[in-house]
């Protein structure tokens, strides 16, 4: 599913057939997704008419469709399905009493996405697989006064392609969606676990019951002696942990433990708002320091991860950087 639309391309000063002065170039990581144009090194935005209007009827981010397919373009690294597409724009397009309805259904179906099962099992799983790795980051916070906090370790470059990868051909609800998903977690934690990144933090001649200590140490010592004892397993009678196969099988059980999903619920839901509507990491961009992202923890935890309350989806969605990207 992809809405049909028009593309006007303002003419450019400067563009010259001869190759003189800037050029109009796309730039994109993945080409079944929209791409971005740069004239020279100035991101341009294009101006999106729908086909066969007369005016043109300019699209923005505030038409339900748009914005559900950036939803899924953000959240799932996917265009949408058909099926999904009409369920969500309906949800905005038919609630009522209208206008009073519209916001707040935006920010209901917006939620929805990190909420979905699709990324929970996908996005969700990268940020835990990196904490169960590589434990925390280390950030500067000024709110209140200078300070240290720790924050999630995966960064934006990392999250987008790993989460592309595991996500690849996944869509909820279509038949056979379960194993597609299942053997992607197979292979992108067989390939995790030999990247040079994990080797050096976990030497093959770690003992199985090291190994798996280190992993629980960074996940926040969220396994149970049962646990514990069932991944160590996976290694068999081996003194080390050289078999590919087992560490990659417990680092995933590390990851999907259900007490490091819930302990990091709120955190990854923050970090999200960062990574899916503005596209950068919290510290980078306008903010330097995990300020913001600190305050928006904050607000989430003392409204006990009511995003509504907290009004913190609405306020991403309404953000001048996140309008700004359309």
């Amino acid at each position: 599913m992809k809405i049909a639309v028009t593309i006007l391309l303002v003419a450019l000063a400067g563009v010259s057939a001869f190759g003189q002065g800037p050029t109009l170039r796309v730039v994109t990581d993945d080409p079944n997704l929209p791409s971005d144009l740069f004239y020279g090194n100035v991101k341009v935005k294009p101006l999106r008419v729908r086909p066969g209007t007369n005016p043109p009827q300019f699209i923005t981010i505030d038409d339900a469709d748009f914005f559900v397919e950036y939803q899924y373009i953000d959240f799932l690294s996917r265009m949408p399905d058909q099926s999904g597409f009409d369920f969500w724009t309906g949800n905005i397009n038919n609630c009522t009493p209208k206008p009073s309805c519209t916001d707040a259904q935006r920010i209901n179906t917006s939620a929805a996405y990190f909420l979905s099962i699709e990324f929970q099992q996908t996005g969700y799983l990268v940020e835990r697989l990196y904490k169960a790795a590589y434990g925390d980051g280390s950030g500067i916070s000024t709110l209140g006064s200078a300070h240290n906090i720790s924050v999630p370790v995966v960064r934006f470059s990392e999250f987008l392609p790993d989460t592309k990868t595991i996500g690849q051909g996944v869509i909820v609800g279509q038949t056979g969606w379960e194993t597609v998903l299942e053997n992607n977690k197979v292979a992108f934690t067989n390939a995790f676990v030999q990247r040079s990144r994990f080797a050096t933090a976990f030497p093959t001649t770690l003992t199985p019951a090291a190994f798996v200590d280190a992993l629980n140490t960074n996940a926040g010592n969220v396994l149970s002696s049962s646990n514990r004892s069932a991944i160590i397993a996976l290694f068999g009678s081996a003194t080390d942990t050289s078999n590919t196969t087992a560490r990659a099988q417990a680092v995933r059980q590390v990851a999907e433990n259900q007490n490091l999903s819930t302990n990091e619920f709120n955190r990854a839901f923050v970090l999200m708002q960062f990574m899916g509507y503005l596209r950068r990491d919290p510290n980078s961009g306008q903010d330097t320091d995990y300020t913001g992202y600190e305050f928006w923890l904050n607000k989430l935890n003392q409204f006990n991860g009511n995003y509504n309350a907290a009004e913190m989806v609405k306020a991403f969605i309404v953000s001048t950087e996140y309008r700004g990207r359309f």
